[in-house]
């Protein structure tokens, strides 16, 4: 009877590892047809054709591509199953607003964690209340379960004055320590996260898979589109949430500085949306100027041809620590894209910049500071390519979807099989 129990839990172990079904709770599902970051749809893609499983749970993002009727909806898009709870996230949505849409999401997704069939379950925050359901799965269904950090909450809240009150801060810090040690894994999106969660919460398996960049998408060439005024490799790109942590303000005083030196022929792009658009457009016609334009939300797809013709794009952050360890998909999609790259943070992207010379870390308080270097990449055009072209060979050596998804499932099986 023994040797028959061994042989039959054998054949689960091996039917289990062959074909895992992973249910990913994630709010900001893309494809690229949407204007967001597509890693979840990317790495899901890429399982599914391995044999895997794949169910998604998200919510609507403002940003993503997703159309839905229903409150309850089921799609199917590439293979992978996603469920969507029909609760739109805005990032201009006023912040109790915001925060009654998350705890929506994680009430009705901690039914998913009950009935959804899964042999691990991976929480994706932030917001970190994506974990609600992470410990539903784990500890009502004894799931294997899995932390992505791609945001460290409440750390990044309460160092940028979102959250003041110390209850809430002590209270918040208590559930990131549940999720955290309720975890068979943490995925942590950079080297900077991978080493604070080691340090702060002393967990043992803690694996780094950074964002990832479609090498195909980015790297095929598309002709340049025309835009009244903007010629190609003459501007700098910026794409994405356009608002205070992302120090919009910054380049909008680096434009200010380049028009005052009479170089307008190097101009600012900014592609997206955010709680500062409005105030940057007004201060656009108040200075009169005209080297910054900004356009509103994209497709991806629409979007790689602007990106691939820039100068160099910008990945400017707010100068705090904890900023330090951001993971942002603009960073990878330039680099794929075969352009060099200007940021501003003194973390893991700087030492990548340094060691690889494919870009320049700049002062987040010095707009002078920008403007002196997109003037001196202008008048050096074969320096700034050759970046580019560094940038490019390290994306599809280290950050191409195929090498990190695989990286990210090779940490899965090991965790499933960890429970076994």
């Amino acid at each position: 009877m023994g040797r028959k129990g061994s042989r039959k839990n054998c054949k689960t172990i091996n039917e289990t590892f062959s074909r895992l079904k992973i249910l990913y709770f994630y709010q900001y599902f893309s494809t690229p047809k949407g204007s967001w970051g597509t890693r979840v749809y990317e790495f899901a893609k890429e399982w599914v054709q391995k044999g895997h499983e794949v169910t998604v749970v998200s919510s609507v993002y403002s940003k993503s591509d997703l159309v839905v009727t229903r409150f309850l909806e089921t799609q199917w898009i590439d293979g992978i199953q996603v469920k969507i709870i029909n609760v739109r996230i805005d990032n201009k949505q006023p912040i109790l607003q915001r925060i009654y849409t998350f705890l929506v999401y994680a009430l009705i997704s901690s039914w998913y964690a009950i009935r959804q069939p899964a042999d691990i379950v991976i929480a994706s925050s932030g917001p970190i209340t994506v974990g609600i359901p992470g410990l539903v799965a784990r500890y009502l269904r004894m799931r294997t379960l899995v932390f992505e950090t791609r945001d460290l909450w409440p750390e990044g809240a309460i160092e940028l004055g979102i959250i003041k009150n110390n209850f809430i801060k002590h209270l918040a810090y208590a559930f990131e320590r549940l999720c955290y040690k309720a975890s068979d894994l943490i995925i942590a999106l950079s080297p900077g996260m991978k080493q604070y969660i080691e340090e702060r919460h002393k967990h043992r398996n803690v694996l780094s898979v950074s964002n990832a960049a479609n090498i195909t998408l980015f790297s095929n060439p598309e002709p340049f589109p025309y835009l009244e005024g903007l010629k190609s490799r003459s501007y700098a790109i910026y794409t994405g949430n356009i608002g205070e942590v992302n120090n919009a303000f910054w380049m909008l005083e680096a434009a200010k500085i380049l028009q005052k030196r009479g170089e307008t022929h190097i101009q600012l792009l900014l592609v997206g949306e955010g709680q500062q658009k409005e105030a940057l457009k007004k201060a656009v016609e108040l200075h009169d100027l005209h080297n910054l334009l900004i356009l509103d939300l994209m497709p991806k797809e629409t979007l790689v041809a602007l990106i691939q013709h820039a100068l160099v794009s910008l990945v400017p952050l707010k100068g705090t620590p904890v900023l330090d360890t951001s993971s942002p998909n603009k960073f990878f999609e330039s680099l794929a894209a075969g352009v060099p790259v200007i940021q501003n943070t003194n973390g893991w992207m700087k030492d990548f910049l340094d060691r690889y010379d494919v870009g320049f870390t700049i002062n987040p308080n010095q707009p002078e500071d920008l403007a002196d270097c997109l003037t001196l990449l202008f008048k050096n055009p074969v320096n700034a390519a050759n970046m580019g072209a560094r940038g490019a060979i390290l994306a599809k050596e280290q950050f191409d979807k195929t090498i990190l998804s695989q990286k990210m499932l090779e940490g899965l099986l090991a965790a499933v099989q960890r429970r076994f």
